[in-house]
């Protein structure tokens, strides 16, 4: 790679393809494009073509996806155009101009049984909408190029955009001393700005294939809440309860899997950086949304 490559974002206004950018600038490279939705509809496949061969960049980093994970059970044609089509359509347009590929997957491809930590080439049984049309998306990607770099994440925050962090902080501002949350849900946390450094380390590199990559450490949504006002001093009482009790708590939601671990087998084996561990990764956030 070299710093004047062509790399183009997609989800510029979003957690992850936000940082991307920030990260790639820091690193000194002249040609990146940040687009939205507002710029270009992935789900229009000649408008994507045109688009990329247009352009001609030699990475594509896909970040976009539609991410609302229970409104996604309402709209699931909306939904497999924007999360399995739109990937497609990226992938062959990165075909046509040889161009390596960054695609943004989810814990949510799994089925989420047991508590051993899935394997990359686990088999994929994802129970939502949302699951099931980013594992389509994967297959998409995997089928169409060879200069691909699948990274599957989960529990995601970032600066630039709403996140599980955000709304804790949120309730406890509005005067919410007392949190039902969810205890028998495990996974790990997964921090932008760590991510992007990953990343930009993958496509410097032809190391293709599938990965995991989150924050380091294993934990429940309640130990997750409980951390957060740890570190930010504020007495909010956590109260566990299991994903069924909050199902009738909180109705219409989608169905998310109790197990998301996930093995980092594939980073190590190419060399690549584990993120930092989770409680660091928060510390950290919280300073820079502080700011």
């Amino acid at each position: 790679m070299s710093l004047d490559d062509k790399i183009l974002v997609t989800g510029v206004k979003g957690q992850l393809g936000f940082d991307c950018v920030r990260e790639l600038k820091k690193r000194g490279y002249q040609n990146v494009l940040g687009i939205d939705i507002d710029d270009l509809d992935l789900t229009k496949e000649n408008d994507v073509k045109k688009f990329v061969l247009e352009y001609k960049p030699n990475v594509i980093m896909h970040n976009a996806a539609w991410t609302q994970v229970d409104k996604a059970e309402e709209f699931p044609d909306k939904v497999y155009e924007v999360n399995s089509l739109a990937p497609k359509y990226l992938a062959e347009a990165a075909k046509l101009v040889d161009a390596k590929m960054v695609y943004i997957s989810t814990d949510y491809v799994f089925n989420g049984l047991g508590e051993k930590p899935f394997n990359v080439d686990d088999p994929k049984e994802g129970l939502s909408v949302y699951g099931k049309t980013k594992s389509q998306g994967e297959d998409f990607v995997t089928s169409t190029i060879d200069k691909y770099f699948i990274v599957r994440i989960s529990w995601v925050f970032g600066k630039n955009g709403n996140n599980f962090v955000k709304t804790m902080l949120k309730l406890a501002s509005m005067g919410k001393t007392e949190l039902n949350v969810v205890s028998d849900q495990i996974g790990s946390v997964t921090y932008t700005k760590d991510l992007a450094v990953l990343l930009v380390d993958m496509i410097e590199t032809e190391k293709y294939g599938i990965y995991h990559a989150t924050n380091e450490g294993y934990i429940s949504w309640a130990e997750f809440a409980k951390e957060i006002f740890k570190q930010k001093n504020l007495n909010v009482k956590v109260n566990e309860v299991t994903t069924e009790e909050y199902m009738k708590l909180v109705t219409n939601q989608a169905k998310r899997p109790l197990n998301s671990r996930m093995s980092k087998n594939t980073l190590d084996l190419n060399g690549f950086n584990r993120l930092p561990d989770w409680k660091d990764a928060l510390k950290r956030y919280l300073m820079e949304i502080e700011e």
